[in-house]
């Protein structure tokens, strides 16, 4: 957390503006975009921040939505003139006249967290964007607060954001700095300019997020001369924020889990995670092979076969079987469990072994798969899938510390990724198993010639 002072008078404006003209940062580009969804710890934050973006969105027609976290009331902890009660009425209508000024039909919603408070109510924060995510058209932009801003309330929104879309199926995420204007030198800057995005504000545009900034009359003017009722944006700060452009930040990219991670994993329990004990795994098992449409195939491909158990199952209903697995030590149990079949240690996508596959098999391997690499491994599988093949993907529901993302989002990403509607799709409380098929794939009753 950085320690900084809000009346201190912070890095010139204009020391950053050679620094920006620098930059060569892709635009931020509101095309394609169904709705946008703006997190504001406190009320202005969202003019300040995304101000110029919510207007913009305002003149393309997108529903826009502001989720204001606290009220903020502790903005003047010391004032000798007012309360914070008093303070988070007044500033209750102040955001609403600024937002109304940015869009006059946007919406909002107000959590009511204490100002200060988002760390011991994330949870909350969570919910209330999980909330406004359920209502917002796809695909959806959300804005949140850099989490480096070096605000406590900014961080967790920010962390909250993050961890949030990075599950969201047709959600996307940029971020805004605030504080760090003030405390941050461009000539060694701990913002992520590699990951920055422009937005160029319409003169227009600019004028108006410098009318909602203006609304914040508790914000921007002293409340009185008294001490503690100094001006929080003084012009100085406010001129950061009031340039032609506003600048954001695209999260930064998640890798896939590490080749390291697995081999240490398997060092500790050879067996992995107990496939044959667990009723668990042999309940699941026992439902993914029954929920195979075909009695038999001709070859089939396990991604991540661990230490073979489901492998053996498999070769006993097809021709062949290629197991492959990111990590070597569990390839020598699987080898002996299933001595029929074949097994390569392989890092998927990157290293996609050659052939064609009437049945592929994921299980309980999405969701340690970057963004990225789970969509190239769903087109890898495409490409080398025959027409009546199928894939199936079972995947645990529940959180796991070491996964990118989670097992709903791989099945909502399949889904949305597959050409044609799953023959299967088994919800339970523990997992989510689907069977995805191959053009030609029929149902197993016209197979037989049971129905024409």
């Amino acid at each position: 957390m950085v320690s900084f002072d809000h009346r201190e008078p912070g890095t010139d404006p204009a020391v950053w503006t050679p620094f920006l003209d620098t930059l060569s940062a892709a635009p931020v580009d509101l095309g394609g975009i169904g709705s946008v969804v703006v997190l504001a710890p406190h009320p202005d934050d969202e003019t300040l921040g995304a101000g110029g973006l919510i207007a913009t969105a305002a003149d393309a027609g997108l529903p826009t939505h502001v989720v204001l976290l606290t009220r903020g009331e502790r903005s003047h902890p010391d004032s000798p003139t007012t309360t914070a009660s008093e303070l988070a009425t007044v500033r209750d209508d102040e955001f609403t006249r600024a937002l109304a000024t940015l869009h006059p039909g946007a919406t909002a919603s107000s959590v009511g967290i204490p100002d200060g408070g988002t760390r011991e109510h994330r949870d909350e924060v969570t919910d209330a964007l999980r909330r406004a995510l359920d209502d917002a058209a796809r695909p959806t932009l959300v804005v949140a607060p850099w989490r480096g801003d070096g605000h406590r309330d900014h961080r967790i929104a920010g962390e909250v954001a993050e961890a949030v879309t990075a599950d969201a199926t047709g959600v996307s995420l940029l971020t805004y700095p605030i504080w760090a204007w003030h405390w941050d030198e461009p000539s060694a800057s701990a913002q992520p300019w590699d990951r920055a995005r422009v937005l160029p504000l319409a003169d227009a545009v600019r004028e108006r997020k410098r009318a909602a900034l203006d609304a914040y009359a508790s914000q921007i003017r002293p409340l009185s001369g008294a001490a503690g009722d100094e001006a929080i944006i003084d012009d100085r700060h406010a001129a950061h924020h009031l340039r032609s452009a506003e600048w954001f930040f695209a999260p930064e990219p998640t890798a896939s889990r590490s080749r390291e991670s697995f081999d240490a994993h398997y060092e500790r329990k050879p067996e992995g995670w107990d496939f044959e004990r667990s009723w668990y795994e042999r309940r699941k098992r026992a439902v993914t092979l029954a929920a195979l449409p075909r009695e038999r195939y001709r070859s089939a491909l396990e991604l991540g076969c661990a230490t073979g158990v489901l492998t053996a199952a498999l070769a006993e209903r097809a021709d062949a079987v290629l197991g492959t697995d990111i990590s070597a030590a569990p390839l020598d149990r699987a080898a002996v469990r299933a001595p029929g079949a074949r097994f390569v240690r392989a890092s998927l996508p990157a290293e996609w072994p050659s052939g064609r596959w009437d049945l592929v098999v994921m299980s309980e391997v999405g969701y340690y798969l970057s963004p990225a690499d789970l969509d190239e491994t769903i087109d890898r599988v495409l490409a080398s899938l025959d027409d009546d093949g199928v894939l199936v993907a079972c995947h645990w529901r529940h959180p796991d510390d070491e996964a990118v993302s989670s097992g709903d989002a791989v099945d909502a990403r399949l889904a949305e990724r597959w050409p044609r509607p799953a023959l299967v799709r088994h919800v339970e409380p523990d997992f989510v198993l689907s069977v995805l098929p191959g053009p030609g794939v029929v149902s197993v009753a016209r197979a037989e010639g049971l129905v024409r």
